[in-house]
Formats: C-alpha cells, structure tokens, sequence
C-alpha cells in the first residue's frame, strides 16, 4: 500500500468542484438561513457545522463500501430515501405551522411555543439533514474515487477530502449565516416572519416530496 498523499495533481480539480457544489443553492442553505432566522448566528453556526459534520459519516461509509450495498439493494437505498424524504417534509410542514401563527422571529433567542430552543435543535435538524440525505450517499460514492490514487488508503484519504469539503462548505455557509444575521432587525419583523417561513416550508415540503416519488439511480 502507498502512501497517501494530500495534496496531488487532483487536489486543485477537487477544491474547484467542491467548491461549486457547496455554493449552488441547496437544502443546506435553505436549512442554514432558517436557523438563523429563527434562533440568530448561534444557531445558524451550529446548524452549518453540523451539517458539514455528516459528511465525515459520507465519507466513512462509502469507504467502507456501504454506500455499494445501498446503491445496490432497492430495499436499502429507498428506506433510507424515504427516511430522508420524510425529515424534510417534517422540517416544511413544522415551518408552514409557524408561518400560521404569525409570530416574528426571535432572532438570537430562538423560541419554539415560548420556551427557548437549546443548541441541540439546530444541531440535530442539521446532522439528520446531511446524514439521511441520500443524494449525498450516491455523490460521494460517485465523486470521492476519481481522487483517491490506486494503492492509497482509501479511508484515510476518503475523510481527509471530506475534510476539506468540510471546510469550504462550513465558510460559504457561516458567510451566508453573518449576512442574514446581520439584518436582525428586518427578520424580527411578524410579516417577514411569515413570509420566510411560508416559503422555506413550502420548498422543503416540495424537496421531500420530489425526494420521495424519484426513481432509484440506475
């Protein structure tokens, strides 16, 4: 076995990939500016963060050949499809009911029926995004190879590149969270509010719904 290398002729290839999936807009963002609003840097930091956590779970199981196993049993991949599919439409439809009520967004002191959300809902809602996310499960089965030299451990070099997935999505996301926490006083506004819940509820719901009725990879 050779050893692996860190920065090789696909390094400088990977970075610019990497670089424009993290900034097309995407569940991830959608996910990160909701936080925010809701709950104010903090939350949306923890939110980006942990999202950005779930590719090292990517990583790991497609390297140990897992995401194979998925890809290769209709019964796996749309378990986990579906689990994914739902998530989101709860993410939606939990947004759609506070659009509803009407209420303004608490920035900075994230509330949830009046009492204060802890720094776990950010975190989890961020994780179970990524992690049950089956289009990330085939992405990196599919991406992360054209990296890997032959002879190189491929579960070191796997989560070394996750790595640095990890870091440039956790910068343009943590950008995206300053901007939007920098306009506090617009999104404590009740009608603004509704309006971004509406919509973020209503795209996530789509998301989860078109996530569900895709035909398996294939």
């Amino acid at each position: 076995m050779s050893q692996m290398t860190l920065f090789d002729a696909q390094f400088v290839p990977f970075v610019i990939a990497i670089t424009l999936l993290s900034i097309s807009p995407g569940v991830d963002t959608l996910l990160v500016i909701r936080n925010t609003a809701r709950g104010g840097v903090r939350d949306g930091v923890a939110t980006s963060v942990a999202i950005c956590c779930g590719l090292f779970v990517h990583a790991t199981v497609s390297a140990l050949g897992i995401s194979l196993i998925l890809l290769q049993s209709a019964f796996a991949f749309n378990l986990l499809k579906l689990a994914g599919a739902g998530y989101l439409v709860w993410l939606g439809v939990t947004s759609l009911l506070a659009a509803r009520r009407g209420t303004a967004l608490p920035v900075g002191e994230a509330r949830v029926a009046g009492a204060r959300v802890g720094l776990f809902q950010p975190i989890k809602e961020g994780l179970l995004s990524n992690v049950l996310n089956p289009k990330t499960v085939v992405f990196y089965m599919a991406f992360l190879p054209q990296f890997i030299a032959p002879g190189e451990p491929v579960l070191l070099k796997s989560l070394w590149l996750a790595g640095v997935h990890f870091v440039i999505a956790n910068l343009w996301q943590i950008g995206v969270v300053l901007m939007v926490g920098g306009t506090s006083r617009f999104l404590a506004s009740p009608r603004f509010a509704r309006v971004l819940n509406a919509a973020t509820g209503t795209v996530l719901v789509g998301l989860g719904l078109r996530l569900a009725l895709e035909q398996r990879p294939g």
